[in-house]
C-alpha cells in the first residue's frame, strides 16, 4: 500500500499524521508498528488518523495508535497537532474546531502565534474509571488528595498519585527529574496489575507553585519528550495536592506547555493546555502487507 502522511512534532512528541476523511486505510497493528519504526518506517510516538466527522456538532474525528501498534484514549500533543494540520491542510478553516477521540469531545483552538489550546475535559478520580484497583491498600492523604502506595521490585512502595486526563496516569513527586529513575521504574508502573489497562507514568518535580519539570513513560511508547494528557495529570495531581497554583508552566525535555485549571468543590472542571504544533515534513511511503 502507497500512502501519503505529514510528521509532526508537539514539545518533541512526534506523530505521523494520515487523512482518512475521504476513506478508512484500514491499516493493521502491525502496519502501525511498521510507521512509527524509527529505522525501518517513518519513526513517531503516535500515529494519528484524521477522520470526517461522526455525528452532529463536530467538525472531525481523530484516532490515536502508539507506536506499539496499539489504539489509545488520548493524546494531549497530538490534539494540538491535529488541529494544525487540518488548517494547513485546508481541510477546515473553522477556529475552533470541535473533535471526536476514543472516549471524549474536544474543543481546540488555534491562536495567532501558532500555539494551540485544547479544552482537555474535566479529569477524573473514580478509580474505577481510571482504572485503578485499590483493593487492600490505605492511601496516604496530602492536600486535598491523596497518593497511593505501589509496590515496585527493588523499590518497596512508592506513592502516586492516581488520575485519569481520558487515559489513565500515575504522578509520582521527586526532588530532581533529571535523576529520577525514569528508565526502570517506568516499565514496571506502566504494566503494574493494579492497572488493568497499564498506565502512563508521570515523574513530577515541583520548582514553584507556578512552574514544574517533568519527564512521563508512556504506555506503548516509553519515554516521550513530552507527554500532553501526562502535562494536564501532573498540574491536575500537583493542584489537588496542594503544592500548585491554577496556572502552571510545564518544563518538557521537548519544550514548555502551560496547563491551567480551576478546582471546584465538585473538581469537574475543564482543564486547558496551550503548546506549540510544528509541522516537519510531508512524505509518502509504501507499507508492506502485515497482518
Amino acid at each position: 500500500m502507497h500512502i501519503r502522511f505529514t510528521k509532526m512534532q508537539g514539545a518533541g512528541n512526534d506523530f505521523v499524521v494520515l487523512d482518512e476523511t475521504r476513506g478508512r486505510l484500514g491499516l493493521s497493528a502491525a502496519q502501525y508498528r511498521f510507521l512509527a519504526d524509527r529505522h525501518f518506517g517513518v519513526g513517531a510516538d503516535q500515529i494519528l488518523s484524521v477522520r470526517a466527522s461522526p455525528g452532529r456538532g463536530l467538525d472531525f474525528e481523530y484516532v490515536i495508535h502508539n507506536a506499539d501498534g496499539g489504539q489509545v484514549e488520548q493524546c494531549g500533543n497530538g490534539a494540538r497537532c491535529f488541529v494544525r494540520y487540518v488548517h494547513d491542510k485546508g481541510l477546515s478553516a473553522k477556529n475552533p474546531l470541535r473533535v471526536k477521540v476514543m472516549n471524549a469531545e474536544l474543543e481546540l483552538k488555534m491562536h495567532t502565534d501558532g500555539r494551540v489550546t485544547v479544552d482537555m475535559s474535566p479529569p477524573v478520580f473514580a478509580l474505577d474509571r481510571v482504572p485503578f484497583n485499590a483493593e487492600g491498600l490505605t492511601p496516604e492523604p496530602m492536600g486535598g488528595f491523596e497518593r497511593w502506595p505501589l509496590a515496585l521490585p527493588y523499590a518497596g512502595d512508592v506513592p502516586v498519585a492516581v488520575l485519569s486526563m481520558g487515559n489513565p496516569h500515575a504522578v509520582l513527586l521527586v526532588d530532581d527529574v533529571q535523576a529520577a529513575p525514569v528508565p526502570s521504574w517506568g516499565p514496571w508502573i506502566e504494566t503494574h496489575e493494579r492497572f488493568p489497562r497499564r498506565v502512563n507514568a508521570g515523574f513530577l518535580q515541583v520548582v514553584s507553585r507556578s512552574e514544574v519539570r517533568l519527564r512521563v513513560h508512556e504506555r506503548g511508547a516509553g519515554e516521550t519528550l513530552a507527554c500532553g494528557t501526562g502535562a494536564c495529570a501532573a498540574v491536575v495531581a500537583g493542584i489537588r495536592l496542594g503544592l500548585l497554583d491554577e496556572r502552571v508552566d510545564v518544563h518538557t525535555r521537548g519544550g514548555v506547555l502551560t496547563i491551567e485549571w480551576k478546582d471546584t468543590p465538585s473538581h469537574d472542571q475543564p482543564v486547558f493546555m496551550t503548546g506549540p504544533a510544528t509541522t516537519v515534513f510531508d512524505g509518502e511511503i509504501d507499507i508492506p502487507d502485515l497482518a
